[in-house]
Order: C-alpha cells, then sequence, then structure tokens
C-alpha cells in the first residue's frame, strides 16, 4: 500500500512537468480517442493477467508474490500511460482555454491525478477477485477499492494545500501582502507554515477521510487506555480504523500535538491478539512518538522540498548544457526542445524516487525496529510482539520471510527480536545506530542545502552562471561558427574572467569578418581604454576603435568608451564633451553617466 504513495507522487512530478513543454505545438484533436483506446486495452490487459493468475495453480506464498508482481508492473505501466497522455497526446492543452484552470491550476492537476487514479482503481478492481483470499474474513470489492484510495490520498495533502494557497495568493485585496509571498522570503515561510499546519491538523483531516470512529468503551479500550498511562502518552482519541472493512491486522498512529494524535487500530487486530500482544502493539505504536519518528518525517520531507527548491534551477541549466545526450538524440531525428523538458522529468522523478524509495525507506525500517525494541524500555519480553507477528503471517497467508521495502520482513523483525532477548547491548547499540543516521542525515541535508542555495542566490551564483553561460555560448558556436555576434559574447565571456588576452583574440576575431561590428569595436575599445591589467592599455588603437564605433552608431554606450578613449590619450576636454553627449542620449543608467562627466572634468582617465 505505500507503494501507491510513491505512485501518486511520481504522478503529479509527471504532471508538473508537462509546464516545462512546447505550448504552442499543435495538438491531434483525435488525442482524447487515442487516450480512451489505451484506457481499454490497459483494463483488458489487467483483468487478463489476475483471471489467468486466479486459475492457475499456485502455492499461497508462490500466488502472493505473483499477485504483488503484477500490481508493482501494471501500476508502472499505468505511470507511463499516464506520460504518454501528457506529453504525447499533449491532454493538458485541451483545457489551457478554460478560465478557471488558469486561475488556478491546482484544479487541472487534481483532474489529472483523478485521471491516474483511474488507472490505479482498474488495477485493483481487476485483482480483487484474487487478492481477496489474503485478506481474513469478508472484503466487498467496493471496501478494497475504496481503501486503497484513501489510503494514498493522504500523500497528496501538503502538495494540495501549497499549491491552492500558491494559486490563492493572486487574489490577496491587499498588494505587499500579495508581493510578499510572491518573493522567494514568502514561499520559504509559507511552505514552512503549511508543512507545520498539515504536521499538526493534517490527522484530524486524515481521521475523516479514513472513516475512523472513536473506539467503543470495553475491555480493548481500557487495556490500551491503561497501556498509554503507563508509557505515559498523550492523545486525543483510539480509534477503530476500518481500512479494507477492518480486515487487516494493523494498527498505526499520527499525530505530532498530543491534542490532535490518535491511535488507530483495526477490528480484526482487536479479535485476533490477547490482551498482552494487544499491549505489545500499541508499546511499538508509542515507539514512533517516543522515538520521535513523525518528527523525523516531517524534517525529511522538509529536507526533500529545500532540496529541491534550491537546486531546481541548477540542475535545469545543468541538463540543458548536455551537449553530449541531445548529440545522441539528433541522429533519432528529436529536437532539443522536446528532450530537454523530458530529460528534467525524468530526473525530477529519478531523484524522487532514489529519495524516497532507497533513502526515506532504510529509515523508515530502522525505524520500525527501533519501535520494535521499544518494547523492552517496559517489559522484559519481547514474545507477545513475536506471536503477534507470526499471527499476522498466518493470518495474511504470507511468508514471514516476504520481503518489504519500507519494514523489515516480519522474519527478520523476529529474529532481531530474539536476538536482543538474548543480547540486550543490541538494543542501546541500535537506537545509536539510529542516532548517527539522523546525525549524518542532517548534517548531509544542510551540505546541500547550502551548496544548492549558493548557487542559486549566494556566492557561487555568478560562477556557476558564467560557467552555464560558457557552456552555452561554445554549444551555441558550435551550431553557428559563422555567426560573429557569438565571438563577440564569447570575448564579454573572458573579459568577465579576466582573462584579456582572450578577450581582446576575439574581438579581433569578430573585426576581421566584420569590420562595422559595433559591439566589437566598441568593447575592444573599452578594454584597451580601462582594463586593469594595463600591460593590456593601448590609447592609440582604443582611441581608434572607438572613433570608428561613433561614426557608425551615436549612442551613450559608444560615447562612453569614446570619452575614456579621449581620456586616457590626454584629450580631456573633448573627454568632457563625449561624455556630456553621452549623459544626453542616455535613457538609463543616468546617474552613472554624470559621474562619468564630473569625473572627467576633475581628473581625465581611470
Amino acid at each position: 500500500m505505500f507503494s501507491n504513495f510513491l505512485y501518486f507522487l511520481i504522478a503529479l512530478v509527471i504532471y508538473t512537468a508537462s509546464e516545462l513543454f512546447d505550448k504552442t505545438a499543435r495538438v491531434d484533436p483525435n488525442s482524447i480517442y487515442y487516450s480512451l483506446i489505451s484506457l481499454a486495452v490497459f483494463a483488458l490487459v489487467c483483468h487478463t493477467w489476475f483471471k489467468k493468475l486466479a486459475q492457475g495453480k499456485h502455492s499461497y506464498v508462490g500466488l502472493d508474490h505473483s499477485i504483488n508482481g503484477a500490481i508493482s508492473k501494471l501500476s508502472l505501466t499505468a505511470l507511463m500511460l499516464f506520460a504518454v497522455n501528457i506529453y504525447l497526446f499533449r491532454l493538458p492543452f485541451f483545457f489551457t482555454d478554460i478560465r478557471l484552470f488558469s486561475l488556478i491550476p491546482t484544479l487541472g492537476a487534481v483532474l489529472f491525478l483523478g485521471l491516474f487514479l483511474v488507472y490505479l482503481v482498474i488495477i485493483w478492481n481487476a485483482a480483487y477477485g484474487v487478492q481477496k483470499r489474503y485478506f481474513p474474513g469478508e472484503l466487498t470489492k467496493k471496501n478494497f477499492i475504496f481503501s486503497n484510495i484513501s489510503f494514498s490520498l493522504p500523500a497528496l495533502l501538503p502538495w494540495f494545500c501549497l499549491s491552492l494557497f500558491a494559486d490563492m495568493v493572486q487574489f490577496f485585496p491587499y498588494a505587499p501582502v500579495k508581493n510578499y509571498f510572491n518573493t522567494t522570503a514568502g514561499e520559504i515561510v509559507y511552505i514552512i507554515s503549511f508543512l507545520t499546519m498539515v504536521s499538526i491538523f493534517g490527522p484530524v483531516l486524515i481521521k475523516k477521510l479514513w472513516g475512523c470512529t472513536s473506539l467503543e468503551p470495553g475491555e480493548s479500550r481500557a487495556r490500551i487506555e491503561s497501556t498509554c498511562q503507563r508509557a505515559g502518552l498523550k492523545y486525543a482519541d483510539i480509534l477503530k480504523w476500518e481500512l479494507f472493512g477492518g480486515s487487516m491486522v494493523t494498527a498505526g498512529v499520527m499525530g505530532l500535538v498530543g491534542k490532535f494524535r490518535y491511535l488507530l487500530v483495526t477490528p480484526a487486530l482487536i479479535a485476533a491478539l490477547d490482551a498482552d500482544e494487544i499491549d505489545a502493539v500499541i508499546l511499538h505504536e508509542i515507539g514512533h512518538v517516543q522515538r520521535y519518528h513523525m518528527l523525523f518525517y516531517l524534517l525529511f520531507f522538509a529536507g526533500f522540498i529545500g532540496c529541491n527548491f534550491v537546486f531546481f534551477e541548477p540542475m535545469m541549466l545543468l541538463l540543458y548544457i548536455a551537449g553530449p545526450v541531445y548529440q545522441g538524440f539528433s541522429f533519432l531525428g528529436i529536437d532539443k526542445g522536446d528532450v530537454y523538458p523530458a530529460l528534467i522529468c525524468l530526473s525530477l522523478i529519478t531523484c524522487f524516487v532514489v529519495y524516497f524509495r532507497f533513502v526515506f525507506g532504510f529509515f523508515m525500517r530502522n525505524f520500525e525496529r527501533q519501535a520494535d525494541i521499544h518494547l523492552y524500555d517496559f517489559q522484559r519480553d519481547a514474545a507477545p510482539l513475536v506471536s503477534t507477528f507470526y499471527k499476522i503471517a498466518a493470518l495474511s497467508r504470507q511468508s514471514i520471510d516476504k520481503p518489504n521495502w519500507h519494514h523489515f520482513g516480519i522474519g527478520e523483525r523476529i529474529r532481531f527480536l530474539e536476538q536482543c532477548r538474548e543480547h540486550p547491548g543490541l538494543i542501546s547499540l541500535h537506537h545509536r545506530r539510529v542516532k548517527k543516521m539522523m546525525f549524518g542525515y542532517f548534517l548531509l541535508v544542510l551540505a546541500l542545502f547550502y551548496t544548492g542555495y549558493s548557487l542559486s542566490y549566494g556566492r557561487a551564483k555568478d560562477t556557476f552562471g558564467n560557467y552555464v553561460a560558457k557552456q552555452i555560448l561554445f554549444q551555441q558556436l558550435a551550431v553557428e561558427p559563422e555567426n560573429s555576434d557569438l565571438y563577440v559574447y564569447v570575448g564579454d565571456y573572458h573579459y568577465n574572467d579576466k582573462a584579456y588576452g582572450k578577450a581582446v583574440a576575439a574581438y579581433e576575431n569578430v573585426i576581421r569578418i566584420d569590420s562595422k561590428n559595433i559591439h566589437a569595436l566598441n568593447n575592444l575599445a573599452w578594454l584597451l581604454a580601462t582594463c586593469p591589467d594595463e600591460q593590456f592599455r593601448d590609447g592609440v588603437k582604443a582611441l581608434e576603435l572607438a572613433s570608428k564605433a561613433v561614426l557608425i552608431k551615436r549612442e551613450a554606450f559608444v560615447l562612453d568608451t569614446y570619452a575614456e578613449a579621449l581620456s586616457l590619450n590626454n584629450r580631456n576636454d573633448e573627454a568632457v564633451e563625449a561624455a556630456k553627449d553621452a549623459l544626453l542620449l542616455a535613457e538609463d543608467k543616468l546617474s552613472y553617466y554624470r559621474e562619468q562627466v564630473v569625473r572627467f572634468e576633475k581628473s581625465g582617465p581611470l
């Protein structure tokens, strides 16, 4: 079920990246029909696949493996078909003229996430007939599908709140507030604020979304309340969790703040476990709270959002200059304009999957193990939790050695509990290991955030920008080697990089090709007249070039260079007149040109 979280979030990335594609390209009116045909074919494939599984002869373990494998493969296929609908059939562009979607883009995203949900519902509908064998008791198809949907949707809750608020900013009546939230600082403030609000108040909404109700008074509730009191846990309520019709043997906890914290237990768990086993499960959930796992999950999401925020633009620039990649696609006749947004989308998805599936999954597994051994803080024996694991495996008809990306397998968890009973030192060792992991994670995220911030907004921004500009410039030169204006930009780049010799050579090459190139004449004259490295100064040549430039185009920036060349040649009266003419023609930077007049009147050359 946790995999559905990832699928929905990847679908969100796919849809969001569609904004990067060319919106002016023609849209085939038949695309909607192609989309419907692909949907029908997908439904047929799903139905056939699971029907074949149901008719085959498998052991329970083998069938469970085949079902999960089929769901994973079909879910990935659904993502690919969703991408085809977005990028190839270009369905979002059928809605660009609808004013409501242009005013509130979040609604368009919700609509197309609904399309992806349709693909998943088709999978779940086809899988129900065979997968219901692994749920104890009766489970209707309606409950099966609804539970899958309701369990997955909270993953989109932070995005929905943030995105909707960003859309609503434009309607704020008070301009200073609206302008503030459109700045980088404003975006950071509302992202942090909403993450905090969702983490605190989100459980109230999730409770309603999952249809949870307060667990009725009785022996089970009294036992859970007693365990929470013994452990010192504050909570708002103990809820009955009707997940998959209440047939799953599981429990959960949600909420950072005691006033909005809820313990969740399914009816199947209460029916299947004895009193000691229920205590063990509740102590496990309390372990998540008292070991601050939920706070870490919030920070983990914040870390991803923060790093994505500061690295997105540098990543886009680096992908844009990935020349060899585009050369490979050019052989296939695919234009860079089509490859570039696809690369961004794939990079975002890759980062997302690696971060959540592997890095986050690694921490989740170790947190689950830490919650398991939290039991030893309250009792010497973990036998009730071990017996619970065996019951879960038996009731779900699954092998205890079945792997799990966000938990250790049941068998691994049992063996570790038994090892801790025999060697109690392993308990404190694992707690120290988790602390070191978290400390290392925070250091790494801070280092990454600092690096990304420096590249996007800080000290490294200019250096990085110059590097990217250089790569773009020289790549463009390879495409247009006869474009003399590009060599002017090469000279400008070298000048800004203080490689004055290379700058002079670049400008001179342009003048040889195009003797009337105003920018090359002006920029070389400026370099020869004002270069900080005096070995490159040449007053005679600077004046010669500046004089030619003035004859071609009498503009403020050209006259300014001409004034510098005159001043360098001790023709100060003429330099003052040229500077005054520049001031008269200037349309901007007036204060600069005024200062130039005053400087030439006082002292002359730099």
